[in-house]
């Protein structure tokens, strides 16, 4: 599997191989056009935003009557594939490449981490600790494993995909998987980072929901 941004030529696909993925991206639409790994610096970078944010001069308190008390939201984990600031390709269940002028503005656990606090703060009124400075002595944390996070050339569709664990103040440690995805029928950058915001968004709700109702 490859991990690692590296030049397009070094993907070596044979000809068999380059016929199968033209037959799955379609005649219109060739491999080059898809994905890339070139150095040219990308027009605009990517970034994820809640589709709902809390207003200003809102705020929440811990011991207050139906307060859910301090929540703490961790960096996730994420495999290597994400751990850089490309856009990744699933190209074959062992073969990875990287979608091009896809670039995001900072590593996409950090930015899954803050969607995550945002859609909490504003669908529980919870007091959300969500930066680097995190206290420990929190009520509940929210941690987990982002595990895809970007574009499946099998399905034609982006996938998010994170693996929560919520550890209550009783000491008490849950975990759910959490899936969302949006079908893009042309990998390009433009494409692709507004259903991956959505998708993003969905899953941030689900786990939101989740972590909110003490399921």
């Amino acid at each position: 599997m490859m991990k690692a941004e590296i030049p397009m030529k070094a993907l070596k696909f044979g000809v068999r191989h380059t016929r199968v993925l033209a037959l799955l991206v379609g005649a219109s639409l060739t491999l080059s056009g898809c994905i890339s790994l070139g150095s040219e610096p990308p027009e605009s970078l990517l970034t994820l935003s809640s589709s709902a944010t809390a207003p200003a001069g809102s705020g929440a308190a811990t011991g207050a009557e139906g307060a859910h008390g301090a929540i703490a939201v961790l960096t996730p984990e994420v495999p290597a594939k994400l751990d850089v600031l490309r856009v990744p390709v699933n190209v074959t269940a062992t073969e990875i490449a990287y979608l091009q002028d896809a670039v995001w503005v900072e590593k996409p656990a950090r930015l899954f981490r803050r969607l995550l606090g945002e859609t909490l703060r504003t669908r529980g009124g919870a007091l959300v600790l969500d930066s680097d400075d995190t206290p420990t002595l929190a009520d509940q944390f929210v941690r987990g494993t982002l595990i895809e996070m970007g574009y499946d050339l099998g399905s034609n569709s982006v996938v998010v995909r994170f693996d929560a664990i919520r550890t209550d103040a009783d000491g008490a440690v849950v975990s759910r998987r959490f899936e969302a995805s949006e079908p893009v029928s042309i990998p390009e950058a433009a494409s692709v980072a507004p259903a991956l915001n959505r998708a993003a968004n969905t899953v941030a709700g689900d786990v939101s929901d989740w972590v909110l109702s003490g399921e």
